[in-house]
């Protein structure tokens, strides 16, 4: 079951005050640096993944309350494979920055990567289920084994295999999860990726066969050492043009679409070797600029939305979780802010997502900006807050975040020999520049 259809049998999140502003004592928003406020939101994120997951099994709850409260016994149990991947790279972040001591996020991983690799999490040809209990690693009911839920996880076990390379328990664990996905397997026959499979039906009739969140799948996929698709699986996949407000880029998707793949994957100043010879850090920060401009031009329907309060990507709303955003538009949207859109995309376009996020912290303060963080969303008109954090939406302001400040995430990652064999394999080169010389990657400053 995805995750829109699972979220809908239950029950949307009401309004709320945020609580624990005094977690940890900093000068008011408006005094503080850049970096102190991005570290300030980055530790509260952190704070999600150190909490809410499962000490004994390490696997890290779906969603939480903001507050960090406990939910109801059934919610509290519900955990997720791809929040999981997050809340492994969140360790190293936590490590690197002194929030946690390295010997503790290390055992932190230990206990997540034995859990996936060793069980009690059951894997079929490698692949896991979406939604899991956090105790016992069960499968939730109907829940699918989850081609895109699993391979955050795989992601975040090839970071903490490079960030804890002294620890050989770690690397031995991180490698078993990763090269025992079957991708050949999860093809079904076909040239593109299934969307899941379940062992009441079988494989989900749906595939990745156009652009959305599958760029890191394929690319793991390509990269495996023992299980690979073939390289010319990479221009399998319709590469659907969109134009919004003079914005020409490649994809009609939501905005995490374009946010997650690369969260990881560092694809700056490469491009495609042939084909549509697509530069996808361009694309994403084409794609980012075109949603802000989507929002501003809603503001007549929603006079919420302004130059620094937009974003609309995948998240709860008043009515339960809904998978909207554009453009195009999707989904009716309600003039609900996302907080996650900008902060995902930090490590694109941090001269419009920085002051977004700034913004909506001075505006609504406490409101919206407790233990974890953003709430997951809020309508700034109408006054209501979500009042849970959602996992996944913390883990990408984290790593997105990280990245614009340090780039770590993207160094750990790729520091692994396997994204790099897929980049070769996929013909997605370093762009020359026209002295001749490989362009640098380098992260967009951040404001002052």
């Amino acid at each position: 079951m995805r995750r829109r259809s699972f979220i809908s049998t239950m029950a949307g999140c009401t309004a709320g005050v945020l609580l624990n502003r005094s977690l940890w004592s900093l000068a008011a928003d408006s005094k503080l640096t850049d970096d102190e406020f991005l570290d300030d939101l980055s530790r509260r994120s952190f704070l999600y993944f150190w909490e809410q997951s499962d000490a004994q099994t390490g696997i890290t709850r779906d969603r939480a309350r903001t507050d960090g409260s406990t939910r109801p016994s059934d919610r509290h149990k519900l955990g997720s494979t791809g929040a999981t991947g997050f809340g492994l790279t969140a360790m190293c972040i936590g490590a690197e920055r002194q929030w946690v001591t390295r010997a503790q996020a290390r055992e932190r991983v230990r206990t997540t990567l034995k859990t996936f690799a060793n069980g009690p999490v059951m894997n079929e040809h490698g692949w896991f289920y979406h939604f899991l209990d956090v105790q016992t690693g069960e499968r939730n009911p109907q829940s699918e084994m989850s081609t895109s839920d699993a391979t955050w996880l795989a992601a975040g076990a090839l970071t903490v295999r490079q960030y804890f390379q002294e620890d050989e328990e770690i690397r031995r664990l991180a490698t078993l999860i990763y090269e025992r996905m079957d991708y050949a397997w999860m093809c079904n026959g076909g040239m593109t990726l299934s969307h899941g499979w379940t062992p009441e039906g079988g494989f989900i009739k749906y595939y990745y066969n156009r652009y959305c969140q599958l760029a890191c799948m394929v690319l793991l996929g390509i990269g495996s050492p023992t299980h690979a698709m073939k390289p010319e699986t990479w221009y399998a996949w319709d590469r659907v043009p969109n134009e919004y407000d003079g914005y020409k880029y490649i994809g009609r998707s939501v905005l995490w679409t374009y946010q997650w793949p690369f969260a990881w994957f560092d694809l700056r100043n490469r491009r495609e070797g042939h084909g549509s010879r697509i530069n996808y850090w361009e694309n994403s920060t084409i794609a980012t600029r075109a949603h802000k401009a989507f929002c501003l031009n809603l503001a007549k329907k929603f006079p919420g939305y302004s130059e620094n309060i937009w974003g609309i990507t995948s998240s709860e709303s008043a009515h339960g979780y809904k998978a909207w955003g554009g453009p195009p538009a999707r989904r009716n949207i309600d003039g609900t802010v996302v907080p996650c859109a900008a902060a995902g995309s930090m490590m694109f376009t941090p001269d419009i997502c920085l002051p977004a996020l700034r913004a909506m912290k001075d505006k609504f303060g406490d409101k919206i900006y407790g233990r974890y963080g953003f709430a997951d969303a809020f309508h700034p008109t109408n006054g209501w807050v979500c009042t849970v954090a959602l996992g996944i939406d913390v883990g990408i302001t984290l790593l997105s975040c990280e990245n614009a400040r340090s780039g770590n995430v993207w160094k750990w990652f790729m520091a692994n020999p396997e994204p790099q064999r897929a980049l070769a394999l996929a013909d997605i080169q370093l762009i020359i520049s026209d002295n001749g010389q490989k362009s640098e990657s380098e992260t967009p400053a951040l404001p002052h």
